[in-house]
């Protein structure tokens, strides 16, 4: 019989409900009974005692907030009666000690990847279109309606055929509520190119107004992603007259990749004749580098070379003790196999900071946290928000009532790892192991961050759902609960339920994506974000934004 509720670690002073609890029923757990006061959702947390105001409140082993009027024992747990508190933190001389998990399972294996001239391995061989300013996402929308619906990567012909269907029914005057959308099929049969996993384009809102530090942020993003491993070739749209110019763009992919050596396409509208001359060349040298990057094939390389970002979206209270948790020890595995994880979204790292600030072995790297963790909430603070306010009205519906409990639920995701390097917005990860990225929460901010850092692969995790993807890295959803699991079956891809049902322990859910990952990077699954086209881009202005 499945465990009715879990005490996550041995200092919390509340408990998690793993279903649905009634006002009334008497709780045993840990040889003490608890008679509860209301209802607690599943999900949902109470009052392992008495408490007054001013007392903290304790989970993960951490403060995640303080009372703000008497409780009592077996009362639940809600933003009326509890707000976000954290431990302060600091730099201190601490002696870690990680004991990297068995990982014979894994040695030796591999992956079959794209293989680039500077050493890094792609999951997948991707075509990119590239707009400097706004003024070009027309454009870019022109062509790709045009390369997509020709070349097999368009995925909406079934909603066309619907709309077709409707169409037809009501001009025939017949009755429109029995007819239903078919069900989709692959396009991947249909693909002219076999090796070119997609053609993926950048639309984006930057480029000119605004300020020109934003612009320069932008201009590094967008070389980032040029200069991807999963990205094989470019083509890049510019008006001509905007802040973003070309030039500093090529100036940037430069300082990055000084031997960048892909095939590379720059149009620019204001020196073309016109824009019918404008896109017809650009979707004729693009066919013509199409060709060139089919002729790369995926060949074994070791997980070493893998990039793991890890990302958490649409939370709830099951995503800090199933999917959180399993991708951290995944995380772990990969990390003790040599590959690279990336942890980002600051603002859910509240609360966490001592924790990862004693994990960095090197003093600059844990300073340099020290300093972007502490700018960002300040800067959040300046303009009446802060980090504080970090969950949504679903996390919090949901069981996350404060946003240390939302992070310290969240970091796990990272697993307990040593922390090798700490990265701001943009830069590339280089040290193999757990690194830090400095990017917002939001969902598609963080994940587009990411990917700019050199993730290859993303696991996101999400216990509400979130049809979320990255244009270049093929991002992989884990469902933190079996209902979601089923009832968002298209959109999710691994399902860490049966940890909630005391099916399956952490390490064998950790395991078993990893093994997901492994088919993922090969080409031999494709995640249901890749299928749907999910290629979301937001770029991060450097504002206040959780």
């Amino acid at each position: 019989m499945a465990n009715k509720v879990l005490k996550v670690h041995q200092k919390d002073n509340v408990i998690v409900a793993l279903q649905d609890l009634t006002k009334g029923e008497t709780i045993s757990y840990g040889g003490e009974d608890y008679v509860l006061q209301e209802d607690i959702p599943a999900k949902h947390k109470f009052y392992i005692n008495d408490m007054n105001t001013g007392d903290e409140v304790i989970m993960y082993g951490v403060l995640v907030g303080k009372i703000q009027h008497y409780v009592m024992r077996g009362m639940r747990m809600t933003t009326d009666n509890l707000k976000h508190a954290a431990d302060p933190f600091e730099y201190r001389p601490y002696h870690y000690e990680w004991h990297a998990p068995d990982v014979s399972k894994f040695k030796g294996r591999t992956f079959n990847g794209y293989h680039r001239a500077d050493g890094k391995v792609g999951t997948a061989n991707y075509w990119l279109f590239i707009p400097t300013v706004f003024c070009e996402n027309r454009n870019l929308d022109v062509i790709k309606e045009a390369l997509h619906n020709e070349l097999g990567y368009a995925v909406t012909p079934k909603y066309k055929s619907f709309t077709h269907q409707l169409l037809e029914a009501y001009k025939k005057g017949e009755d429109i509520h029995s007819i239903s959308l078919s069900p989709s099929t692959a396009n991947n049969a249909h693909r002219v190119f076999k090796n070119v996993d997609g053609i993926k384009f950048l639309n984006h809102q930057g480029g000119c107004g605004g300020i020109r530090q934003d612009a320069a942020v932008l201009s590094k993003l967008l070389a980032a992603y040029a200069d991807h491993a999963n990205v094989a070739g470019v083509t890049v749209l510019s008006l001509g007259c905007q802040n973003l110019q070309t030039q500093d763009f090529l100036n940037d992919l430069k300082e990055r990749n000084p031997n960048f050596n892909k095939p590379l396409f720059v149009f620019e509208q204001q020196q073309s004749q016109s824009e019918e001359q404008l896109i017809s060349e650009a979707i004729k040298k693009t066919f013509e580098g199409l060709v060139e990057i089919n002729k790369i094939e995926r060949k074994p390389a070791p997980l070493s070379k893998l990039v793991l970002g890890v990302k958490c979206g649409g939370s709830d209270g099951f995503s800090g003790i199933s999917a959180n948790p399993a991708v951290g020890y995944t995380s772990d595995l990969l990390v003790a196999l040599g590959g690279t994880v990336l942890l980002a979204e600051f603002p859910e790292l509240c609360g966490a900071e001592q924790n990862l600030i004693d994990r960095t072995k090197d003093e600059a790297a844990a300073k340099k946290f020290i300093h972007l963790m502490t700018a960002y909430n300040d800067a959040a603070h300046r303009v009446g928000s802060g980090f504080h306010m970090n969950p949504s009205p679903g996390n919090i519906k949901d069981g996350l009532i404060t946003d240390a409990i939302k992070s310290t639920g969240a970091a796990r995701k990272g697993g307990a790892s040593p922390v090798e390097d700490v990265l701001d917005y943009t830069e590339p990860a280089t040290k193999p192991g757990l690194n830090l990225v400095c990017t917002p929460g939001n969902d598609v901010e963080a994940t587009t961050g990411k990917a700019a850092s050199g993730a290859t692969l993303i696991l996101f995790t999400t216990g509400l759902g979130t049809p979320t993807g990255n244009p270049v890295c093929p991002t992989i959803k884990v469902a933190t609960n079996n209902a979601l699991a089923k009832r968002m079956a298209d959109i999710i891809d691994i399902n860490t339920g049966p940890v909630i049902d005391g099916e399956k322990t952490i390490e064998q859910m950790g395991e078993d994506i990893l093994e997901f990952c492994i088919k993922a990077a090969s080409g031999e699954v494709i995640p249901k974000a890749v299928l749907l086209n999910q290629d979301d881009f937001i770029p991060w202005k450097r504002g206040v934004s959780l």
